[in-house]
């Protein structure tokens, strides 16, 4: 049995940057990992093997160059899985290699097995050979991660009916697919696929994709998800799956006529992988879909006990991920963590991206708070054009009075780099007259949050003109 002054469950972003900070600030740290991979989710079958399929699905149709050199190149006619899990599988194996030795550099302990709480201060770990060990540390961080909600009514068989984390392990590409659930993954999935030329179904209960961002920004997202050849089903409902003899799948719906499709992906929702880890025995206990409850220092209800990432439920992103297990780590040791929770950016990595920071349109006029706002398309911007993007568009929101910067909303190519200068600024609470006196270099997508600021500028009523009187 080993002591350590912290012991972390799960090598994603959010564990790894957990066991990074605790070793910065000089303290022994075990990171605990049950697979024989290192990375998580992230790394592995989600967050870098999606983009990098976003990636090939960009190269091989030809979308970015469309509007600038007329008909479109024709998609090849037998892209093979492999093509598009090519790059996705270097950019995996680096990742993993980066890991390690980050974790080699800070003298971290990396312990191969599976975790449960023996009590509120002990894991015990079961070793792929069998063994069993258990470790004992002052303070330990949960960092597990999510699985694919998989319902027992839904007839999953890893080929024709899929959870989210299956496609890139199908031995060809769908001719045909429906997606059943409108979150991020099932939006990013369904434009990707849609590119490269699969017909694709996407049903949501709700009345739009993505309810937490811009409104505006949503129903250009959806436009443009049309336009690569998406059907949308809104408000809509599945009640039954069954596998035809040929076996296509019929979906039948609540509403709509049945679907027929060669594959079927079920994306609502991902559950806490906590079954495992007996919280019993740590005085805890998970809600219905696996999730831990933490309070703002992520510290659960046990206070030497953390929880950070997916497994606490939303915003569940990288990002976001990461900074959580930084700051559990520096709050466990009395550091002081100056970040401001209320500015982390959104990345949407659809085809096109959007992007977000701040609050949207709903959320300031629920608050009463009296703003205005500017927009900048990128057709206006020489770099949008020299991009082939006519389509993408910025857009500012802010304080009518103080001209302070509240929001920041982008659709488009480059908006999960663009959004971060609006983040910026948003920090230090400036002001959009920052953008008008600002020279940023041309071209670029830069020159949005000068064009979209002057339009904010001008939509408000010009001080030095006298009130209109009534006649």
């Amino acid at each position: 049995m080993a002591h350590y002054d912290l012991l972390v469950i799960g090598t994603g972003p959010a564990g790894q940057k957990a066991a990074v900070q605790a070793a910065k600030l000089g303290k022994k740290v075990g990171l605990i990992e049950r697979k024989e991979v290192v990375g998580g989710v992230c790394i592995n079958t989600g967050t870098i093997p999606s983009k990098a399929l976003r990636e090939a699905a960009l190269f091989f149709s030809g979308i970015p160059q469309r509007s600038i050199y007329g008909t479109p190149p024709q998609l090849k006619n037998t892209i093979t899985i492999e093509e598009l899990t090519f790059h996705a599988n270097h950019v995996i194996k680096n990742e993993i290699q980066v890991v390690h030795a980050q974790m080699a550099r800070n003298r971290i302990d990396m312990i191969f097995g599976s975790a449960s709480f023996f009590d509120p201060h002990c894991l015990r770990i079961q070793h792929r050979n069998g063994s069993i060990k258990q470790h004992t540390a002052d303070f330990i961080v949960i960092a597990v991660g999510t699985e694919p909600s998989r319902p027992a009514d839904i007839p999953f068989d890893n080929t024709s009916v899929i959870d989210t984390d299956g496609l890139l392990t199908l031995k060809r590409i769908p001719t045909s697919i429906v997606i059943v659930g409108g979150g991020v993954i099932g939006t990013e999935y369904a434009s990707i696929l849609a590119a490269l030329g699969v017909p694709v179904t996407l049903i949501d209960k709700r009345p739009r994709l993505l309810e937490f961002a811009d409104a505006e920004i949503i129903d250009m997202l959806q436009q443009q998800m049309k336009a690569l050849g998406v059907t949308l089903y809104h408000e809509e409902e599945v009640l039954a799956i069954k596998r035809e003899p040929d076996n296509s799948i019929e979906v039948c719906l609540r509403h709509a006529k049945p679907i027929r499709a060669s594959t079927l992906m079920y994306a609502i929702g991902r559950v806490g992988a906590t079954t495992a880890l007996n919280l019993e025995a740590a005085g805890l206990k998970p809600d219905s879909r696996g999730r831990i409850a933490v309070n703002t220092h992520f510290q659960t209800a046990v206070s030497h006990i953390y929880a950070v990432g997916d497994v606490i439920g939303f915003p569940a992103l990288a990002s976001t991920s990461m900074q959580q297990g930084r700051h559990a780590s520096c709050h466990a040791f009395g550091h002081p963590d100056r970040t401001d929770n209320s500015l982390l950016p959104y990345g949407i990595y659809s085809i096109p991206q959007i992007s977000m920071v701040g609050r949207n349109e709903e959320e300031l006029t629920q608050a009463q708070i009296p703003y205005a706002v500017g927009i900048a398309h990128y057709k206006e911007i020489a770099r949008g054009l020299l991009m082939g993007d006519e389509t993408g568009m910025l857009k500012l929101l802010f304080n009518q009075h103080t001209h302070e910067l509240l929001g920041v909303h982008a659709i488009g190519e480059g908006a999960t780099e663009l959004i971060h200068i609006g983040q910026a600024v948003m920090a230090f609470h400036g002001k959009i007259d920052y953008f008008i006196d600002t020279v940023f270099n041309y071209p670029t997508l830069a020159e949005c949050y000068k064009v979209a600021a002057l339009d904010g500028i001008n939509r408000l009523p010009r001080p030095w003109l006298p009130p209109a009187h009534n006649t």
